[in-house]
């Protein structure tokens, strides 16, 4: 065990923390939660329809919510919520990657973000088949935007970095007022970005997309579709899993680390999922899935479904570590640690314990921090592909208490928090163990 953390210090870690101070992935992952506020916005929205239109229906076939008038109009409100928030939330992506991305290079995120907003508009389609010039699709302003906004957006805002890192720009007195110095600033590198952004799209509007495809979408075939299949199997699950668990032992935060791939695939699957339930309820969302076209389609496995079933107490499930402390730990130093994490660790806040106990750098620990959130995301894992409980629809805060967040991240399935039970004992019964064999250690001591 030595001998293996020796190796993983020494070649792991290095080439991890490198990874986790690059600019670039730090500011995809800012840019993710950035849109935090406006997405829970719209995810509460979507969880109160859940609620009161949706879950009443599973008990009573006869239940018509239009049929009362004060829940008619809390859901109506709700659909407005709705449509400002995830219904467009390639837009609000949009802005907050450019804004994110210039800000890391410590330039005018406003400008940034304007870039990147503006680089996706102009792949969007302005008008429908038959139909008058002007009205834009929502499959182009929705989650499924992200890898277009990444990859042009992206471009267009990394040229408008770059010409204003060699001042490419133009320069005004002093004694203009600094805000139209900055305007003024921008424009010769924002134009420049966003023409090389037009012209990518002029090109391909030739050849690729000379039949009527369009950027957006062709990039959703090209490079979201695999991505997004990938994900749905066992061996991707498993592995971001691991990844999360192992980037923590080595006291780097392992989602913060894998956001821009949690986020960026399992996140895009999660709002899928979201704006088909708003439209349709869980109907619509188990139509969808499988659906070949990835502006439509719907997924069984999602970013919130790691928070129902894995990451209960925080990555490595360490809420059930803390009740393996109460009822078998005979060391003071665990114990004082465990009545200091557990009211953080109700709400899934687990450094104290990460860095107390420590499991960080522990080698004791390292096998049950790894293997219990695997048999976890396994059980939650199966038991959503096989049909035993509905797949996560809904977007539910991390600090959630566990039970009640998988009951609320599948809009009140009430099999969801047996589910999580069922991985919480699996969970305990692998850290019980360690914790046991933690008071040898100390006696030894």
């Amino acid at each position: 065990m030595q001998a293996i953390q020796s190796f993983m210090e020494k070649y792991f870690v290095p080439v991890a923390a490198k990874i986790g101070s690059m600019r670039v992935l730090i500011a995809v992952r800012d840019a993710f939660v950035g849109t935090l506020p406006v997405a829970m916005a719209g995810s509460i929205a979507v969880m109160i329809n859940a609620i009161i239109r949706d879950m009443p229906g599973q008990f009573n076939p006869d239940y018509d919510v239009s049929a009362i008038p004060v829940l008619a109009q809390i859901v109506a409100v709700n659909g407005f919520v709705w449509q400002g928030t995830l219904a467009v939330a390639g837009i609000i992506f949009a802005i907050s990657w450019g804004y994110n991305l210039s800000r890391v290079f410590d330039v005018d995120g406003l400008a940034g973000a304007l870039v990147s907003l503006a680089t996706l508009i102009m792949g969007v389609q302005f008008a429908v088949p038959d139909g008058p010039w002007g009205w834009l699709p929502l499959r182009h302003l929705g989650a499924m935007t992200y890898f277009t906004t990444m990859l042009l957006g992206g471009l267009s805002v990394a040229i408008y970095i770059i010409l204003i890192k060699r001042k490419i720009t133009i320069k005004l007195p002093d004694s203009v007022p600094p805000a139209i110095s900055k305007a003024f600033t921008a424009i010769i590198p924002a134009a420049a970005g966003l023409y090389a952004a037009a012209i990518i799209y002029y090109i391909f509007s030739l050849t690729i997309g000379a039949e009527g495809t369009f950027v957006i979408d062709w990039i959703s075939e090209v490079i979201a579709a695999p991505l997004l299949g990938l994900s749905q199997g066992y061996g991707a699950v498993a592995l971001i899993t691991f990844l999360v668990s192992l980037f923590w032992f080595f006291g780097l935060h392992g989602p913060n680390v894998l956001a821009p791939i949690l986020e960026g695939i399992w996140g895009v699957g999660q709002l899928n999922n979201l704006n088909a339930f708003q439209e349709g309820g869980l109907q619509a969302v188990m139509a969808n899935i499988g659906n070949p076209n990835m502006q439509e389609a719907t997924f069984l496995w999602v970013r919130g479904s790691f928070d129902a079933y894995a990451w209960f107490g925080g990555s490595g499930g360490t809420i059930t570590l803390i009740l393996a402390i109460f009822l078998f730990s005979k060391r003071a130093d665990y114990k004082t640690i465990a009545k200091l994490g557990v009211g953080p660790g109700i709400f899934n806040i687990n450094e104290p314990v990460m860095f107390g106990l420590p499991i960080v750098l522990n080698p004791i620990m390292l096998i049950p921090f790894i293997l219990a959130p695997l048999v976890a995301t396994t059980i939650g894992y199966l038991a959503t592909i096989w049909g035993l409980v509905a797949p996560v629809t809904q977007s539910v805060t991390w600090v959630m208490p566990p039970f009640l967040l998988s009951f609320l991240a599948t809009a009140g399935d009430w099999r969801a928090p047996i589910v999580t039970l069922v991985a919480f004992a699996a969970s305990f019964v692998i850290w019980a163990p360690f914790v046991i064999a933690a008071n040898s250690q100390k006696e030894a001591e």
